[in-house]
Formats: C-alpha cells, structure tokens, sequence
C-alpha cells in the first residue's frame, strides 16, 4: 500500500502539480478552512487521546497552525521569486540568481503529544515551498489521527497529499521508499532508526527531537511570577511538551521558597484536585503511566534521590492521571534526572550559582531549550555564550514555540534541522544556482587550450588579480 501512495504523490509531483504559486495558495486556503469549519470536532478528538482542555487545543495547536498558514501564505512569492547575485568579474557580461524550487515527495512522522501542531505546521511549510506530500500521524492518538485522514481526504488535493495510518510496521515501510526529504518529530531512538533508513537513499532529513531543557532561576527575579510562568510552561498538557521546563536549577537562597511558590501556582491554575480539573490533561497511555509513576519517590523512603514531594504525587492509572508534582532536593543521579521527563514532575536542584549551573547543564547532552530566569546581565550573557541549546528564553518557556518568525530546532541529540515560517520554507525547498552569460562577446577566449605562452600569462596576471 505505502509503495502504491508514494508511487502516486511522485507522479503527481513530477505532473507539476504542485509547483504553481496558485496551487500552493488554494491548498493553505483549504487548510485554514479545514480547521476553521472543524475546530470543535478536532478539539473532541485530542481530548479523547490526551485529555486536553479544549482551550490547550484551541490556543496551542489549532490557532498555532491557521498563524502559520496566514504568515507564509503572504510570503511565499516572494521567497519563491528569483533573487539576483553579482558574478565574479572575470565571467562578465554574465547573469547569476538563485531560485527555490521544491525538494519533491516529502515524508512527515508526527507525535501524539502536539498532534494537530506537529503535523499541519511542517505540512503547511512544505505546502508552501510546493512539495508532494505523505503524512503519518502517530498511531499513540489513533482518534485525532483518524479525523485528520478524513478531512485532509475532504478538503485537500489527495492527489498531492496522502495520510498513512497504522503502527510501526507502516513506518518502517514508509521508510524503505524513496523521499525526497523526511521531517520526524519524535524521540531520539525512532530519529536515529529514521535517520539510518534516510541513508540509504541519501534523503536529507529534519529531526525535532527532544531532550532535558533545564531551567536557571536566581533571586533577581520575582519569584511569584516566574512561579507561575515555569508552572504553565512545566503542566501544560500534562509536562508532554517537547520543549517544557525539564528540571529547574535553583540557588540556594530562593530554592525552597520558589518550589513552595510552583506549588502555589499549581494550586491556583488546577484548584486543590487537579483531577477533577477541566484544564489538566492525562497521560497519553498506560506505559508512559508506568514509565513516569517509577519516576516518582517511592513511599517509605525518607531519603529518595528523587528529592521530596512539595506538591502532587497522587497517581491512577485507570484515569492515566498524574498529579502536577514538584520535587526538592533532587539528586542529580536520580532516575528522573537520567532522562527526558516528558510528563508532569518537576524536579528543583540546588546549584551554588549560574557558573555552576552552565557547567552542569553542558555535562549533559544539549537541549532543545533552555530557559533562564535572571535579571542580572553577566548571567544571561554567560547562558547566551556558553550554553547550547536549540533555543534560549529569557523570563519565558515555551515562547520560540509559538512564533513564525523563529526558526524551531534543536543540536546535537536534540535534533537537527529547523522550522517554522521561512526556514521552514527553506527546508522543503531547494536552492538552485542559475548563471547565465550571453553568446556574444566571447570573453573568455583565453582559458580555452592551446595555453600558448601568452595566455599562461593573462592567466598568471587574471590570478593575481584576483
């Protein structure tokens, strides 16, 4: 099946199909109306795989893609357009300009996490650098995964835009074809599998991976509001955002007080049972249930690594439902320190000052954000020039996420490769080099063979010179 779909978007792609401006503008156009005309079907579908609030949904996935689409819809002319170079003076009279041109057949692999965001934002940028397309949505989400088949299959040119549904088996076949670029968001075990089966065909790739984005607080902040902000950053949909404050490096003068702060904030947004909370999501399925509840301090064990619990704590499994927690006193060896949390734990470490805190953080593999609180200049400069990660935010998490105008990746194991508005459209896309140098006159006579005396001179002269 999967060779038949690749098969088709290739014949529709190398049709030119999809290359006309006017072609890209009636997809975008379908798309917003897609979400638009939908918006509460698609919100019932992700609260019946993660239990989102609507008002997550709305904001964070739905309002996020129709931005996207509005931004590069009104740009992509231009980006598409030729944009003229100067040319080395030893080829004058002589033209050269560069133009994109779409990559062609493009596999996106989406996550349930963002499922409604991560699949349409990359789609909408490769729509608009004018790409084939085939999508495969996770199989995590299967109610959302299913509703986005059946309205890109109303709304969009389906002879151009395919949905692949099912589970592993299909993405390693979907893999075996021959893409033209693969875009995976995901985790760093399928994106190193993606990134092996991409090299066989030489197919580049875009991985948005993850990774344990730390958060630096000092005391020249107000503690309350970055409370609040690291809080809502942190519990959004339940802690399942790839770029949520991971953990949180605190100095000893404000580290309690900012834990029993983040507990405050937690009881102001989800009440004092975030269970019975409409604005507090669940867990995804039972095995990241069970992955994150032996993330938590064990009962009985007055001096768990993990730290201990200032707030939350409370799990069920039969409502895949794990209480906003915060933890003080984390040991840096702790389980939950030893990988990406990707769920509603928080855990607060002491660290002497920012130095210490950089140090700690380049110790570890390098994050898809990281995420200071500090009013004082030498610190943020110090996190701006010594710490990589895929993005910086200063007194906000999450913001990079939400605007067209930042290009979104990560480095290292957290990625490679980014996206959203014109780097988005960029990597779809394919910058060719056109020169073009007219027939009359013929200057370039003299590095034509036989190289007599006299034009190994110019030459020698011509390098010279140059």
């Amino acid at each position: 099946m999967t060779h038949e779909v690749v098969g088709r978007l290739r014949e529709t792609f190398e049709a030119g199909v999809t290359k006309p401006l006017s072609w890209r503008r009636g997809q975008l156009n379908a798309l917003r109306r897609m979400l638009v005309e939908n918006r509460q079907a698609i919100v019932d579908a992700v609260a019946a795989d993660l239990g989102k609030p609507a008002a997550e949904t709305l904001l964070m996935e739905i309002d996020l893609v129709l931005n996207e689409a509005r931004f590069v819809r009104r740009r992509m002319r231009l980006w598409s357009a030729r944009h003229p170079k100067p040319m080395h003076w030893l080829l004058q009279p002589a033209f050269g300009w560069t133009i994109n041109e779409p990559k062609g057949v493009v596999l996106i692999i989406s996550p349930w996490n963002y499922p409604v965001l991560l699949s349409l934002e990359p789609m909408v940028d490769a729509i608009a650098a004018g790409n084939a397309i085939c999508l495969k949505p996770s199989e995590l989400s299967p109610h959302i995964s299913q509703l986005t088949a059946e309205l890109i299959e109303r709304y969009m040119d389906t002879s151009a835009i395919a949905v692949v549904q099912g589970g592993p088996q299909e993405t390693t076949d979907l893999l075996a074809e021959r893409f033209d670029h693969i875009f995976y968001t995901g985790g760093g075990r399928v994106g190193r599998i993606v990134m092996k089966a991409a090299s066989e065909h030489l197919t580049p790739v875009t991985l948005e991976l993850g990774g344990k984005s730390p958060c630096y607080v000092d005391g020249t902040v107000n503690l309350a509001t970055a409370a609040r902000r690291i809080a809502w950053g942190k519990f959004t949909n339940a802690g399942q955002t790839c770029v949520a404050p991971d953990y949180v490096l605190a100095t000893p003068d404000i580290a309690q007080v900012l834990a029993e702060r983040i507990a405050v904030a937690v009881g102001e947004f989800y009440g004092e049972e975030p269970q019975a909370s409409r604005s507090f999501a669940r867990i995804i399925n039972e095995r990241h249930f069970d992955r994150l509840s032996r993330l938590l301090p064990q009962e009985g064990d007055g001096d768990d690594p993990a730290g201990q619990i200032v707030c939350g704590g409370r799990t069920d499994r039969d409502d895949r439902y794990i209480a906003p927690t915060v933890l003080f006193g984390t040991s840096p060896d702790a389980p939950v320190m030893g990988e990406e949390i990707f769920g509603p734990i928080l855990p607060i470490l002491v660290v002497d000052d920012a130095a210490a805190a950089v140090g700690f953080i380049n110790e570890r593999s390098r994050p898809l954000a990281a995420y200071v609180f500090s009013r004082d200049r030498r610190t943020r400069a110090m996190f701006e020039r010594d710490v990589n990660a895929g993005a910086l935010g200063y007194s906000l998490p999450l913001g990079h996420l939400i605007s067209s105008r930042l290009p979104f990746g990560g480095t290292g194991e957290s990625g490679m490769g980014a996206y959203h508005g014109k780097e988005g459209f960029r990597i779809f896309s394919h910058k060719k080099t056109v020169v073009s140098k007219p027939m009359f006159p013929d200057t370039l006579w003299f590095v034509y063979p036989p190289f007599n005396d006299f034009r190994q001179f110019l030459i020698k002269v011509i390098g010279r010179l140059g």
